[in-house]
């Protein structure tokens, strides 16, 4: 896909899921650590965001998880940063540290470093919480390179969290 097309593609996708939650009257805040606030800009990108969109936080280093969204030290020890469990947690604390109604919680390997052969350059675990809906978490592979990969990690993240909503 050409880098317009991908551009168009977000702005599309950010831009159903901002009606979506401006009709139910919802606020999101997420919570990032291998896309590094891109989810947080394309919210933000759009005029009128702060209808809809709470706050971001960015987490990008095991502290900040702990000190931002008291995932447990516990947690990121035994399972690691890229975890189903690391990711639950980030998402949960997001939605207990904010004032929002659900969140997304991202935390992968973008690359080029920092694989381990149980997540490999483009594991990405996606968590997704709603109040009073409980967190659903996922894992995805994502080919390409650094950019690729967050990217596609986020555009992932933004559909998922619409076909949660509208279930």
């Amino acid at each position: 896909m050409h880098e317009c097309d991908v551009i168009t593609n977000m702005q599309r996708i950010i831009t159903d899921l901002a009606e979506l939650l401006i009709s139910r009257q919802y606020t999101l805040s997420v919570a990032e650590s291998c896309t590094g606030g891109y989810l947080s800009k394309l919210c933000t990108d759009l005029a009128g965001s702060s209808a809809w969109f709470e706050r971001g936080f960015i987490t990008y280093s095991n502290q900040a998880k702990i000190d931002m969204l008291c995932v447990p030290p516990a947690t990121i020890s035994q399972f690691g940063a890229v975890s189903q469990e690391t990711v639950t947690a980030m998402a949960q604390g997001a939605l207990a540290n904010s004032v929002a109604d659900c969140t997304i919680a991202i935390s992968g390997v973008a690359g080029p470093g920092g694989a381990t052969p149980s997540n490999p350059v483009g594991s990405v675990w996606f968590g997704w919480a709603q109040q009073d809906h409980g967190t659903v978490a996922k894992q995805q592979f994502f080919g390409g390179d650094r950019e690729a990969v967050r990217a596609q990690a986020v555009e992932f993240a933004i559909e998922q969290l619409i076909e949660l909503i509208k279930l």
